[in-house]
């Protein structure tokens, strides 16, 4: 921590130099701060001074080549460069802009020619470039014009599914009251019904009259009426016979017989039905 304190304070020192440090709180975590400040700042100064080494280098280079060139203008053409025309300047600052764009190293022809094909190089590279993406930018237009058009579809599929939500919505809504009132309705025959029916009990109706006596009844009447089917066809069949009529007015006899003692039987029960019914279950039932 020494160490880095006498460095951190030589910083300061050349840092502020005749002014005065500013005070700080004198911990190993201000001077561990304060040191990597310092290296930062150090190793900055020395990246400036390689960059003002470099650029004074270029500059004596640039200097030295312009020399050389005043002196090849001289010797050559004895032409100094304060006698050239406003032409002649102009275009020797357009011959120095030129050969600074390009990067070269001086301005002889030698260096100008790979300059320029390498920049018409990196042109016809930049042009291929610019033909793919403007390919791909139309490869994306079209696929963005599919998925705006496919989007707008989807929405009307999604609105006209919405509608049609609502609209069964509100059927099952229907159904569910329609449903609701007729579990009314039943609970209220229900109940009716089974009043009427103490209220006749009560009365003094037979049970056997009730409602499901009646049904039964009514089936037994049906089977009865579909037993005498077949004798009616018997006896239909023995109306045809012309050998031997004594057996056959037998036979006719019996089958009349059986036949009146079914309808005697069907009769009578009807009849009981009737008589048992009270007046006014009479007419509550018609």
């Amino acid at each position: 921590m020494e160490e880095k304190l006498r460095r951190v304070t030589l910083w300061l020192k050349r840092t502020f130099g005749d002014q005065p440090i500013p005070q700080y709180e004198v911990n190993s975590r201000t001077v561990d701060i304060l040191y990597e400040l310092a290296e930062c700042n150090e190793t900055r100064d020395k990246d400036v001074s390689l960059v003002i080494d470099d650029m004074k280098q270029k500059t004596a280079e640039y200097e030295s080549e312009a020399n050389y060139l005043q002196e090849l203008l001289m010797e050559s053409v004895n032409l100094f460069f304060n006698s050239l025309s406003s032409a002649g300047t102009s275009y020797l600052n357009a011959l120095v802009d030129s050969a600074m764009a390009l990067e070269t190293r001086d301005t002889s022809l030698a260096s100008f020619i790979p300059a320029i094909n390498d920049l018409t190089s990196d042109l016809h590279t930049t042009e291929s470039r610019n033909r793919e993406m403007e390919l791909e930018l139309t490869s994306l237009r079209k696929k963005l014009t599919a998925a705006l058009v496919l989007e707008k579809h989807l929405q009307e599929d999604l609105k006209k599914t919405e509608e049609h939500l609502a609209m069964e919505k509100a059927k099952a809504d229907s159904r569910t009251q329609n449903m609701k009132f007729l579990k009314d309705k039943s609970e209220d025959f229900k109940f009716r019904i089974k009043a009427a029916e103490e209220q006749l009990s009560a009365s003094g109706m037979d049970p056997s009259l009730t409602h499901q006596s009646l049904v039964s009844l009514s089936e037994k009447l049906s089977e009865l009426k579909q037993q005498t089917v077949p004798l009616k066809k018997k006896l239909e069949s023995y109306l045809d016979l012309t050998p031997n009529p004594s057996l056959a007015r037998v036979k006719i006899e019996e089958a009349k017989r059986e036949l009146n003692a079914l309808e005697a039987e069907f009769s009578s029960k009807v009849d009981m039905m009737a008589l048992s019914v009270p007046e006014p279950s009479k007419r509550r039932f018609t």
